[in-house]
C-alpha cells in the first residue's frame, strides 16, 4: 500500500485529521468508550462524527498540505493526543462514582467483594461497579450524552489544531477534576461515612462490655441490611447530585 502525499490535501487531509482526534477520544468518551460498546459501534460512530464535522472545522488546519511522512506523521500524532487529552479529562469525571462506591462498599461491609467492572474491563468493589454502570444509564437516559458529543466539537476551542499544547492549563484541569471527582465520591459517600462511624463505634462499645460474644458473625447481616436500606433510601438523590456534577464538569469543553 502506497500514500501519496499529494493526494493527502483539502478536505481530505482534514477528514483524516479529524477522525484521528474524535478516535481517540471516543475511546475516552463517558458512555461511549466503555468496555459494553462493541469496537466496530465505536469506530463507526467515530467515522460519522468526523464526517459531520469536517466541514465546520476545515479552515482550522493548515491549508499547506505536508510535503514528508514525517509532517504527515507529527500532524496525525498530534490530534490524537489531543483526543486523548480530552477524552481522558472526560473519563476522571466518571471516577467519582467508583470512589463513591468503594467508599460505601467499605463502609457496610462488601468491600471483599471485588468483581469485574465490565465498563472498563477492571476489577473493582461490586458497589463501585453498580454505580458506575447506573451513571452511564443516567447518563443516557436523561440525554446528557449529547454533552460528551458536544465536548468532540468543543476540544477545537481549547485545543485549536496547529498551536501549542497549553501543558500548564490543561495539567491545572486535570487537577481540578480529579479534585472534583474525590470530592464528589465523598459527597456521595457522606450518609454511610457516618452510619459506619456509628455502627462500628456501637460495636467497639458492645465487644468491650460482651467480650465473649461473636461481634463480627452478629454485626455484618445486620450491616448489609442497613446499608442496602439507605442507599435505597438515597439512591436517586445520589445519582441526581452526579448528574449535575456531570453537567457542570463537561460544560468545560463546550
Amino acid at each position: 500500500m502506497q500514500i501519496h502525499l499529494p493526494a493527502l490535501s483539502g478536505i481530505v487531509l482534514t477528514y483524516l485529521l479529524v477522525f484521528a482526534r474524535v478516535g481517540a477520544m471516543i475511546m475516552l468518551l463517558p458512555g461511549f468508550g466503555t468496555m459494553g460498546v462493541p469496537a466496530r459501534v465505536r469506530l463507526v460512530l467515530a467515522l460519522a462524527i468526523a464526517f459531520a464535522l469536517t466541514p465546520t472545522v476545515q479552515n482550522l488546519y493548515p491549508a499547506i498540505a505536508p510535503t514528508t511522512i514525517v509532517q504527515l506523521t507529527l500532524l496525525i500524532a498530534q490530534e490524537v493526543i489531543c483526543g486523548i487529552l480530552v477524552g481522558a479529562m472526560a473519563a476522571i469525571i466518571m471516577s467519582g462514582l467508583q470512589v463513591a462506591g468503594f467508599l460505601i462498599a467499605s463502609q457496610i461491609g462488601l468491600s471483599y467483594a471485588q468483581t469485574i467492572d465490565p465498563t472498563q474491563n477492571t476489577q473493582g468493589a461490586v458497589v463501585g461497579n453498580f454505580m458506575t454502570l447506573l451513571g452511564v444509564v443516567s447518563i443516557f437516559a436523561t440525554d446528557m450524552h449529547h454533552l460528551a458529543i458536544g465536548a468532540i466539537a468543543g476540544s477545537y476551542k481549547m485545543l485549536p489544531p496547529g498551536g501549542h499544547l497549553p501543558t500548564g492549563d490543561m495539567a491545572q484541569l486535570v487537577i481540578q477534576l480529579v479534585s472534583g471527582a474525590f470530592a464528589l465520591g465523598f459527597q456521595l459517600a457522606a450518609p454511610f461515612l457516618v452510619f459506619g462511624f456509628a455502627v462500628y463505634a456501637g460495636l467497639g462499645v458492645l465487644g468491650r462490655l460482651m467480650p465473649q460474644l461473636q461481634i463480627f458473625f452478629v454485626a455484618v447481616p445486620i450491616n448489609i441490611i442497613a446499608g442496602f436500606v439507605i442507599m435505597l433510601a438515597l439512591l436517586g438523590s445520589m445519582i441526581t447530585v452526579f448528574l449535575n456534577y456531570y453537567a457542570t464538569s463537561m460544560a468545560i469543553f463546550l
